[in-house]
């Protein structure tokens, strides 16, 4: 499941509970609000095996490049030695057999660039991501813990309350 629409659900189960009265605190269903939390602790790990495979993909990728330079380089290596002998031909074989090589290195380095370039942005996003579902996370159990706070209180508040009512001491 996708992080973000947990992360949503989340703000629409907070969005939905009742304000307490003369407070800023909020009741809601608790077993919903675990549950949705139980699902993202289920869903970043899947995120993280995303980055994996992007990591992976990007290792393949550059892996690819290497051969493929490679096999540039033997094929300039095999077209410079198959020339004839002949000087201006030979040394225009080499020029080209340089050129070529050093196109394909070239290549190579724009291949791993564009797939270093691929990996950070989707880390990037990736970290963005969990950054904003870790503040929500932890904006939402802090919450909810000074609702609990401010609940005790107001429990002992009213108990408190009843102790010190003179009618309840038995003295009217």
């Amino acid at each position: 499941m996708d992080i973000l629409h947990l992360i949503d659900r989340l703000e629409a189960l907070l969005n939905e509970g009742r304000h307490l009265p003369l407070t800023k605190g909020v009741v809601v269903d608790e077993q919903r609000a675990w549950d949705i939390i139980d699902q993202m602790r289920i869903a970043i790990p899947e995120e993280i095996k995303k980055a994996k495979r992007v990591n992976q993909e990007r290792d393949r990728i550059i892996a690819q490049a290497h051969e493929e330079s490679g096999r540039i380089v033997d094929l300039a290596r095999e077209e410079a030695s198959g020339l004839v002998s002949d000087h201006e031909l030979t040394r225009g074989a080499q020029t080209r057999a340089e050129t070529i090589i050093e196109r394909a290195r070239r290549d190579a380095e724009v291949i791993k660039a564009d797939a270093d370039d691929y990996v950070m942005q989707v880390l990037s996003e990736l970290d963005i991501n969990l950054t904003k579902t870790l503040s929500v996370v932890r904006n939402g159990l802090a919450k909810l813990q000074a609702e609990r706070q401010a609940l005790a209180m107001k429990s002992a508040l009213a108990e408190s309350g009843s102790e010190s009512d003179p009618e309840s001491d038995g003295l009217s």
